[in-house]
């Protein structure tokens, strides 16, 4: 049994990094083991019109990943079973995912922190609670083209009601 979710009924094969999946909008793969945290970032992408998947540790996300090769990763740098740092790892040690981008979320600033995520391999990192403006830029770096489905009004009404 697998631990990951696809939150998306569309078929998830394909995509690679990026760049926009074969399907159109984006695939994007969120592994991330707080429930609140999950729903908040699928929203968000979902508003934006982008396909989601999720996993709830880091050895799920990586089996994840090698089955969906997603457009972006966004993956929590705690997580249980496999830490992000080292899930990161192994995505880059596959032959299909190395370069899929990987976003590495976490609650830690020191840069000390910063430096081994990069060591690891990921592509950014995004510091815990979340500044939207900044993850929107980070979607639109490895995105290409990045198209949002949400309007303004949307984007703003989200965003007053945030966790």
């Amino acid at each position: 049994m697998t631990n990951f979710l696809d939150t998306n009924s569309a078929d998830s094969s394909g995509g690679h990094g990026g760049h926009v999946s074969s399907y159109g909008n984006p695939l994007v793969l969120i592994v991330e083991d707080h429930e609140d945290t999950r729903f908040m970032l699928r929203t968000i992408l979902e508003l934006r019109g982008m396909r989601v998947v999720e996993a709830v540790d880091g050895e799920a996300g990586v089996r994840a990943a090698e089955k969906i090769r997603p457009d972006l990763i966004l993956m929590d740098g705690t997580l249980p079973r496999l830490d992000g740092l080292d899930a990161t790892r192994l995505i880059r040690e596959s032959e299909t995912l190395h370069g899929v981008p990987v976003v590495i979320l976490s609650g830690h600033v020191a840069p000390k922190s910063q430096e081994a995520a990069f060591a690891a391999g990921c592509s950014d990192y995004l510091v815990k609670p979340l500044d939207f403006d900044q993850l929107d830029r980070i979607l639109h770096k490895h995105l290409t083209p990045y198209q949002t489905s949400a309007t303004a009004n949307e984007k703003r009404a989200f965003e007053r009601n945030r966790l």
